[in-house]
């Protein structure tokens, strides 16, 4: 059996648990049809970067999968059927990662960077001295380029 990472975006409109109603669905197709479901992550409802059928969010949900094609065919082509399923990408890959994936990860980690995050300070005096503009600078020296 191969192995697929998929993700698929929601509409905006239904519930978190609607939305994860819908990734069972489609995890149960999976395992119907000799195929297993190893991690399955719910990102939240998210910006899209650009409208989607009239959707500014989605609901994203990510899939690790160990499933034959015909299986991950099946799941594609109920996604393409279903209402609720904005867009959604199956790849395959050489390896399934049981870690949390980077959206989980930065989730968590929010909390811990405090208000600011790794902007750094907010005011000009705390950055230090500033460099010195080009009307400041020592005249340059003849036959230098200035």
């Amino acid at each position: 059996m191969a192995l697929y990472e998929s993700v698929l975006i929601a509409r905006q409109d239904i519930s978190a648990a609607q939305a994860e109603a819908l990734a069972e669905q489609f995890a149960q197709i999976i395992r119907d049809n000799g195929g297993q479901v190893t991690k399955t992550e719910h990102w939240g409802l998210k910006t899209l970067t650009y409208k989607i059928k009239k959707n500014r969010k989605g609901h994203y949900v990510l899939f690790n999968l160990d499933s034959p094609a015909a299986a991950v065919l099946e799941m594609e082509r109920n996604m393409s059927i279903n209402e609720d399923v904005l867009r959604y990408m199956t790849v395959r890959v050489d390896a399934l990662d049981a870690n949390p994936s980077a959206m989980m990860q930065s989730r968590g980690e929010r909390g811990e960077r405090g208000d600011r995050g790794d902007r750094g300070p907010r005011r000009f005096d705390d950055r230090g001295p500033r460099p010195p503009r080009r009307s400041e600078q020592a005249p340059a020296a003849e036959g230098e380029i200035a």
